[in-house]
C-alpha cells in the first residue's frame, strides 16, 4: 500500500515536470506563428503568464474540493492534497526559469552570465524565494511530516492561486494595448477582491475554522496552536500582505492618470 502510494506521488511528479514546461513550449510555438510582431520577450511573458493561470486554476480547483470535502479540519483526508502538491512542485521549479527567460528576453542581453543571474535574483527576488520556500520547505513537511494532519488547511492554501489568473488578464491586457479600457478596469477590481479574498482573509478564515470546531473564540486561537504552526503561517501571508499593498499602490497610480487623462505606460 505504502508503496503504491509512493508511485503515485511519482508519477504525480513526473506529469507536472513533463505537463508545465510542455504548455510552456507549446504557447510559445503558437504564440511566435500568431504574433509575428511581437518581440520575443513579449512571446515568453505571455506564455509564462498562461501557465501560470492554467497552474492557479488548477490549484484553485483543487483547493476548492478538498476544501469542502473536510468536515474536520484536523483530521479529514483527501487523495487530491498530496498528489497536487507533488504535481505542482515541478510548476515552482519551472516557473523560475519561466521568468529568468522573461528577464532575459526584455532586457536584451547579449548572452547568459553570472551577471544576467544576478540581475534577475535581484529584481524578482521575492518571488523565487517564495517559490524555493514552496518546494524545499511546504512540500517536504506537507508529504512527509504532517502525520496527515490538517489537509483542510492545505486546501485553503490551494485557494490562494485564485488571484493569479486576473493578475496575468490584466499584465497581458496591458501588452495587448487594451490598458484604457473597461475590461481593464473590471479586472483590476477582481484583482485586488480576488487577492486580498484569497491570499489575506483566508488566514483568519483558518483560524476562524479551527475555532470553531474546538470551541475557541477566533482571538485566542493563536495562543491554542503550536507556535511553528504561527511563525509558518505568518511566512506565508507576510509576502502576500507586501504584494497587495504593490497592488494598491499600482492601482492608485493607474487611477490617477487615467482621471487625468493621461495613458498608463505599457510594459
Amino acid at each position: 500500500m505504502k508503496r503504491s502510494a509512493e508511485d503515485s506521488l511519482f508519477t504525480a511528479l513526473v506529469c507536472g515536470a513533463v505537463a508545465f514546461p510542455g504548455l510552456f513550449y507549446g504557447f510559445r510555438t503558437v504564440l511566435r506563428r500568431s504574433f509575428t510582431r511581437w518581440s520575443e520577450a513579449d512571446v515568453v511573458r505571455v506564455s509564462e503568464r498562461l501557465v501560470s493561470s492554467i497552474h492557479a486554476c488548477l490549484a484553485t480547483a483543487a483547493g476548492v474540493t478538498v476544501v469542502t470535502s473536510c468536515r474536520d479540519v484536523m483530521t479529514d483526508r483527501h487523495w487530491l492534497v498530496n498528489a497536487f502538491v507533488s504535481f505542482g512542485a515541478p510548476y515552482m521549479v519551472y516557473d523560475v526559469f519561466a521568468m529568468y527567460l522573461s528577464h532575459y528576453h526584455s532586457q536584451s542581453f547579449t548572452g547568459h552570465s553570472l551577471q544576467t543571474l544576478k540581475a534577475f535574483l535581484m529584481k524578482d527576488w521575492m518571488i523565487v524565494l517564495h517559490h524555493l520556500v514552496l518546494v524545499l520547505v511546504f512540500l517536504p513537511i506537507t508529504l512527509f511530516f504532517r502525520r496527515g494532519l490538517g489537509d483542510f488547511f492545505i486546501g485553503c492554501l490551494f485557494t490562494t492561486e485564485f488571484s493569479t489568473p486576473f493578475v496575468s488578464i490584466g499584465k497581458i491586457l496591458i501588452q495587448l494595448g487594451l490598458d484604457d479600457t473597461r475590461l481593464h478596469r473590471i479586472n483590476g477590481v477582481m484583482v485586488l477582491l480576488s487577492f486580498f479574498t484569497c491570499r489575506i482573509l483566508i488566514f483568519p478564515f483558518m483560524y476562524w475554522m479551527y475555532g470553531r470546531q474546538f470551541g475557541v473564540p477566533l482571538h485566542r486561537v493563536a495562543f491554542h496552536l503550536p507556535l511553528h504552526c504561527n511563525l509558518g503561517n505568518l511566512v506565508i501571508l507576510a509576502p502576500q500582505v507586501s504584494w497587495f499593498i504593490m497592488l494598491l499602490r499600482k492601482a492608485t497610480r493607474l487611477y490617477l492618470r487615467q482621471k487625468r487623462g493621461g495613458r498608463p505606460k505599457t510594459h
